[in-house]
């Protein structure tokens, strides 16, 4: 039986280094490099972090931190030269030019003086970029170690960077470039349901028109510092007439989108689906939230999470075409649909297994249109190429899905909350199948999350407009 190698680390003595011996490492530096080393020192400095200031700066590009080329002296001395027990005493260098990214730093160390009554040695220190360009030089005085040390080689664990920032930037970038529409919020009556369109006004991507309590609204407002100056305000007496005049905005035509404030989703729901005033159209309601999960290499759609507590097979019709047409929306022309279960296989005891294969076959027959679905799958299967790969699952859907179909609410709710709670994941979330879109997120929703909803029934009413033009 053949076993991995093990890697060690060993140092060189006082004794075993002679004055003119040297040793050098390469290394080039990434974005991640910039980011990892800002998170760790605090340093958040424009220039190394913010890519709009940079380019404003004498650099034009983002470098990377000067410090990041001097941690790799102090790597050379500390693993291989000397190595291992080894104590730094001082250290003078210079910076001549900054680090880009994609420069590769040769470092050279070298030894020039070694003292014998205190085992202390001074280096030279060379960094040079890719072009031969003295990027660091400078001296090093060390402690040396007198003992032979060899140690097997500590694994370092793997070290993601998510920038959430970033993340949250790109769930905006959907709508980029479009005007703001006018979206009725029912009842923003505390601080983040408040915050939410107001930073979403800021982006550009909504003009909201804040329905509730005018008095609570403002006092509201004035209690967390946010500016609704210029904001329309529809007064009513409380959260039912707010959901009320909120829907009726919409179906006249003053508010091409809906959204959620404080209020609980059946008050609001109620209003939405009611036959005599309402949002209904032929198509069956729906919700879906749109997932960053920095794990995954693309968005991923969950629905329904939040509206149809245990859909029928018919109504799962609708759930999956309302989540097919948004992604068309998104720019996905054929987006691929995970019908999920708990196992893979169809068995007349759990009755989702059924509904996925009656799901697929229906798309075949064109009663589900502009997607690509299989079914049944489970979670592992859906989002993971080499789960997939270990059940003999053969599917272009398996392992890169955009789309999860879950078989009710309950666990649809658990999967999102979970990718949001546990794998950091961005979320939005969004109603289909009434005549506007509505913004529908949780009462414990960041302003974030709303803001980044609003850009996607941005995108919709606009595509919506270009329909009716067409």
């Amino acid at each position: 039986m053949e076993h991995a190698a093990v890697q060690f680390i060993q140092n060189r003595t006082f004794d075993e280094i002679q004055v003119g011996d040297f040793a050098q490492l390469i290394r080039t530096l990434r974005p991640e490099d910039i980011h990892l080393f800002a998170v760790m020192s605090g340093d958040v400095n424009p220039t190394h972090v913010d890519p709009e200031f940079a380019r404003s700066s004498q650099f034009r590009e983002v470098v990377g931190h000067s410090m990041w080329g001097s941690t790799l002296i102090s790597t050379v001395l500390g693993t291989e030269f000397p190595g291992p027990g080894t104590v730094y005493v001082s250290q003078g260098l210079s910076f001549w030019r900054p680090i880009s990214i994609g420069d590769t730093l040769t470092i050279t160390v070298t030894c020039r003086e070694k003292f014998e009554h205190n085992h202390h040695m001074v280096f030279d220190c060379l960094a040079v970029n890719q072009d031969g360009l003295k990027v660091i030089d400078g001296t090093a005085e060390v402690l040396a170690p007198t003992e032979k040390i060899k140690r097997p080689r500590v694994n370092l664990p793997e070290v993601t960077i998510s920038d959430r920032e970033l993340r949250y930037r790109h769930l905006l970038s959907v709508s980029s470039g479009l005007s703001p529409i006018p979206i009725a919020v029912a009842h923003p009556c505390d601080a983040e349901s408040l915050r939410g369109p107001v930073q979403a006004a800021a982006a550009g991507l909504v003009d909201p028109i804040l329905v509730g309590p005018e008095a609570k609204i403002r006092a509201t407002a004035e209690e967390h510092g946010i500016d609704i100056k210029g904001f329309r305000i529809v007064d009513v007496e409380h959260s039912h007439a707010a959901a009320e005049a909120a829907v009726a905005l919409c179906r006249d035509g003053g508010a091409e989108a809906l959204m959620k404030g404080s209020l609980h989703t059946d008050e609001l729901m109620s209003a939405v689906i009611s036959k005599e005033g309402g949002l209904r159209t032929a198509r069956r309601i729906s919700h879906v939230f749109l997932a960053d999960v920095p794990t995954y290499p693309h968005p991923l759609m969950i629905t329904d999470a939040a509206i149809n507590i245990e859909p029928s097979l018919e109504t799962k019709v609708d759930i999956i075409q309302n989540a097919i047409d948004l992604a068309h929306v998104l720019g996905l022309a054929e987006p691929k649909v995970a019908i999920l279960s708990a196992v893979e296989t169809v068995t007349s005891k759990i009755r989702s297994t059924i509904d996925a294969a009656a799901l697929c076959k229906m798309a075949d027959r064109g009663q589900i249109k502009g997607g690509l679905l299989d079914g049944p799958l489970a979670f592992d299967n859906a989002v993971s190429l080499v789960a997939a790969k270990t059940k003999g699952i053969r599917s272009a859907v398996a392992g890169n899905a955009d789309i999860l179909v879950v078989p009710d609410l309950e666990s649809g709710n658990m999967v999102a909350k979970q990718l949001e709670y546990l794998a950091d994941a961005l979320m939005a979330g969004v109603v289909l199948g009434a005549r506007v879109p509505i913004v529908l997120t949780s009462r414990a929703d960041t302003a974030e999350t709303r803001a980044a909803s609003c850009a996607i029934v941005q995108l919709m009413a606009h595509r919506k407009r270009e329909a009716l033009l067409a």
